[in-house]
């Protein structure tokens, strides 16, 4: 796993840990378990992967295309009320620049995050193991 590789994931997998994400641990003993992330997970990932081959962690997630008809409605809710309308941008003043526009994203990433949802492509790139089971 690439330093970056180890960035991108430490990154998913702390903004996941609230939502009891499964994920597949690989321990130095060379045994493999299924339990749900906590941040022991996070602090071994951060501390021991990489050339010693100490833990290799894989959450379990759900490809976007998995979504249901039903999440899609509330996906696209989420999206369209809380990102598209400029009404809702928090305004801030940033040094010399004056109310600047700051899109508020939090529940549209909590909503996916809580869905399990590979929005960054973790799947893909061998960092995530695709969920069986949708839910």
């Amino acid at each position: 796993m690439t330093q970056e590789e180890k960035h991108i994931l430490l990154v998913d997998l702390c903004a996941r840990l609230p939502y009891h994400t499964y994920v597949s641990v690989d321990y130095i003993d060379e045994y493999n378990v299924h339990e749900v992330l906590n941040a022991y997970h996070i602090i071994g990932l951060k501390h021991y992967t990489g050339d010693d081959g100490l833990i290799n962690i894989k959450p379990y997630l759900r490809p976007m295309s998995s979504m249901t008809e039903e999440e899609f409605s509330e996906y696209y809710n989420i999206k369209y009320n809380k990102i598209t309308h400029r009404d809702n941008y928090k305004r801030i003043d940033v040094g010399k620049f004056h109310n600047v526009g700051i899109i508020p994203i939090e529940e549209y990433i909590d909503w996916l995050n809580s869905h399990h949802f590979d929005y960054r492509g973790l799947i893909e790139k061998g960092l995530a193991l695709e969920a069986s089971n949708t839910k």
